[in-house]
């Protein structure tokens, strides 16, 4: 199964909560998917429960003191483990650098657990472009970048695409990818112009799926469950149904491809 990393450099687009109801989604299928929160807020991992009091029992641990990402999992009430975030983690970036050695951290720890052998691993990004997001996507078989229909949005996007190519120079083979957009409102005609800039851009790397604005959706999460729990009848339910279908279809989930060779020191 696949390893996908749930980013964008923009805030507010949705990246949490499309990792939330992606793995609700899964697991609503029978599936155990693992969740790794890689973003310093750790809303996440407050979602699931799972909100440690000191950084030795987050992923933080695994970082600072090399512990195993296996030892650090913890079961939620969600229907899948996960490995938590904490506020240290923002200290990352000024302890460790951006060398191969950490960059290539995540990946090589993934690999020696064996996490993604039975279910997909979905590692919820930091929305800044520092060594946390980098490892994810270095560790990452494909990238799934939510993008919310709003102008500032298009920009981020954009963004990202660039980052994603400059990266796949140093990956050596092109991220997998897809965008998919959030918060789409029908009734205005400028989501309408947005969708249609996306897919003039990102073509088949943009998902035909589109997520509503739906008050299902934002309520969720201040009840500390996925959608399909809160409001399995609600658009957003159905919505976030299509989406998983649509890249399960795709392959999006599938086996992993072959791990990159080693120039990350390019980065460095």
């Amino acid at each position: 199964m696949a390893r996908i990393a749930v980013f964008n450099q923009k805030g507010g687009v949705g990246k949490t909560t499309t990792t939330l109801n992606l793995l609700g989604a899964i697991a609503s299928r029978g599936g155990i998917p693992m969740a790794i929160d890689l973003d310093p807020q750790a809303h996440l991992s407050a979602i699931a429960g799972v909100s440690p009091q000191s950084s030795d029992a987050s992923v933080y641990a695994f970082y600072r003191d090399a512990r195993a990402l296996s030892s650090l999992a913890a079961a939620s009430g969600l229907g899948w483990p996960i490995i938590p975030a904490h506020i240290e983690l923002a200290k990352v970036d000024s302890q460790f650098g951006k060398g191969p050695n950490v960059l290539n951290r995540l990946r090589i720890g993934l690999a020696r657990d064996g996490m993604g052998e039975a279910g997909s691993v979905l590692i919820d990004c930091s929305p800044m472009l520092g060594v946390l997001s980098l490892s994810a996507i270095f560790a990452a078989d494909r990238v799934l970048v939510p993008v919310s229909a709003d102008y500032l949005a298009v920009k981020g996007a954009l963004q990202v695409d660039r980052t994603l190519n400059a990266l796949a120079r140093v990956l050596g083979r092109r991220i997998e990818r897809r965008y998919v957009v959030t918060r789409f409102d029908a009734r205005r005609r400028m989501s309408w112009d947005i969708l249609e800039t996306f897919k003039s851009r990102f073509g088949p790397d943009l998902a035909e799926t589109r997520i509503s604005e739906n008050v299902a959706i934002a309520e969720s999460p201040f009840t500390d469950r996925d959608v399909f729990a809160h409001a399995p009848a609600s658009r957003g339910a159905a919505d976030y149904a299509a989406l998983h279908d649509e890249l399960d279809a795709a392959g999006f989930f599938g086996s992993r491809v072959e791990a990159p060779r080693e120039i990350l020191a390019a980065v460095a």
